[in-house]
C-alpha cells in the first residue's frame, strides 16, 4: 500500500513539474514534428500560457486544451525562455544554447528580408509550352494535378533585389546567367526535402532549384537543406489557407487585388494582405510576390512585418490548365 502511494506522489510530482511558458510569436501548432499537418489550423495565442510536456529536436510538445489532438510541437523558437521554474530556466538554456552551438547556421544569420514569390502554373505555360514541367504523360491527361489548381514556388529572394550570389564560383556564376542550370551542382538537399520541394516546384525538372539556391539561397544566410525547408513550409501554409480556396474557385474567372488582399487578411491576421503583390501579364495573373520581414516561421508574422507595397495589377485572369491560341505574346517570370 505504501509503495502505491508512494507512485502516486511521484506521478503527482511529475504532473506539477511541467512548466508553463508565454508564446513570443502567433506560430502554428503542428499534430507532429514534421509539420505536415495542423488539424484546424491552430495558432498559438500570445496573451496565454501553455503546458510544456516534453522538448525534443528544438522543438516543444504543448498540451492545447479543447483542440483535438491536444498535444501539438511548435518550435522553440516561438517561445521566451519565462519559466515559472528557475532551475527549468536554467536547464532549458543550456540546451538551447547547446542547440545553437552544434548548428552550423545560427537563426541570427538568416536573411531578416526577403521576398517569396509565387507563379500560377497554368499562365506560365501559355507561353513555355516546351518546359519539362509544362508538359503532361498519357496517364495524367485527364488527371488535375496541384501545379494546376495552386500557386507553386519560384524562389524566396533575400533582399534587396541586388543581394545574389553570395561566395559563388565566378564559373557557377556564369552558367547561371547563361541558363546552363543542368551544369550547376545539385544542392545539398535529403531525398525527403526533394521530394517536397518536386511537389511545390515543377520547375525542379528543368533544374530551377539549382538556379534559385545559387543566385538567391546562397545570400538567405543557411545551407540549402534548411533554406528550402524554410520555404516548403511557406508554400505550405499559403496552400493551407483560405487564399488557396479563393484561387482554386475562380479559376477561368477574374479577381482582383482588393480581393485577395481581404482573403489574407482573414487567413494570416488583419493588415497581412499589404504585403502582398500580384504580378500580370497581357491580363493574366503570373504571380504572387509576398514582402516577409524578421525571423518567425509563422507566415502571418513575416507579413505584418514586411513592406508595405502599393498596387501594381489591380485585377487579372486566373488561368485554367491548357494551352489557348493567343500564346505569340510573351509572358514573363523574371527567373
Amino acid at each position: 500500500m505504501f509503495r502505491y502511494l508512494l507512485l502516486l506522489l511521484a506521478l503527482s510530482l511529475s504532473l506539477f513539474a511541467r512548466e508553463e511558458m508565454k508564446p513570443l510569436q502567433s506560430c502554428e501548432a503542428f499534430n507532429n514534428m514534421k509539420h505536415s499537418k495542423n488539424t484546424h489550423n491552430v495558432l498559438l495565442d500570445t496573451t496565454k500560457r501553455y503546458t510544456i510536456l516534453d522538448q525534443h529536436k528544438g522543438q516543444y510538445l504543448l498540451l492545447i486544451k479543447g483542440e483535438q489532438p491536444a498535444q501539438r510541437w511548435v518550435d522553440e523558437a516561438c517561445f521566451s525562455l519565462s519559466l515559472t521554474s528557475s532551475n527549468s530556466l536554467d536547464e532549458l538554456s543550456k540546451k538551447t544554447t547547446t542547440t545553437k552551438h552544434i548548428n552550423k547556421y545560427e537563426k541570427s544569420n538568416k536573411s531578416k528580408n526577403t521576398l517569396l514569390a509565387l507563379s500560377w502554373h497554368n499562365a506560365f505555360c501559355e507561353t513555355h509550352r516546351n518546359k519539362k514541367e509544362c508538359k503532361r504523360d498519357m496517364f495524367s491527361l485527364f488527371k488535375s494535378k496541384q501545379r494546376e489548381t495552386h500557386f507553386i514556388l519560384h524562389g524566396l529572394w533575400p533582399q534587396p533585389a541586388n543581394k545574389a550570389y553570395c561566395g559563388v564560383e565566378r564559373k557557377y556564376i556564369t552558367m547561371d546567367k547563361y541558363k546552363h542550370w543542368n551544369k550547376l551542382p545539385e544542392p545539398k538537399l535529403t531525398a525527403k526535402t526533394k521530394e517536397k520541394l518536386t511537389k511545390i516546384m515543377p520547375g525542379v525538372r528543368s533544374n530551377l532549384h539549382r538556379h534559385e539556391w545559387y543566385k538567391h539561397g546562397t545570400c538567405y544566410g543557411t545551407d540549402a537543406e534548411t533554406y528550402f525547408t524554410d520555404v516548403i513550409d511557406l508554400v505550405d501554409a499559403v496552400h493551407r489557407s483560405e487564399v488557396s480556396t479563393f484561387f482554386e474557385k475562380n479559376i477561368g474567372k477574374r479577381v482582383t487585388l482588393k480581393q485577395v488582399r481581404v482573403r489574407f487578411d482573414k487567413a494570416f491576421g488583419q493588415g497581412t494582405g499589404k504585403s502582398v503583390e500580384m504580378k500580370c501579364r497581357n491580363g493574366l495573373i503570373t504571380e504572387l510576390w509576398l514582402h516577409l520581414a524578421g525571423e518567425s516561421v509563422d507566415l502571418g508574422t513575416l507579413l505584418k512585418n514586411g513592406k508595405k507595397v502599393g498596387r501594381s495589377c489591380e485585377r487579372g485572369l486566373v488561368d485554367k490548365a491548357g494551352f489557348t491560341k493567343e500564346t505569340n505574346h510573351r509572358i514573363g517570370f523574371g527567373r
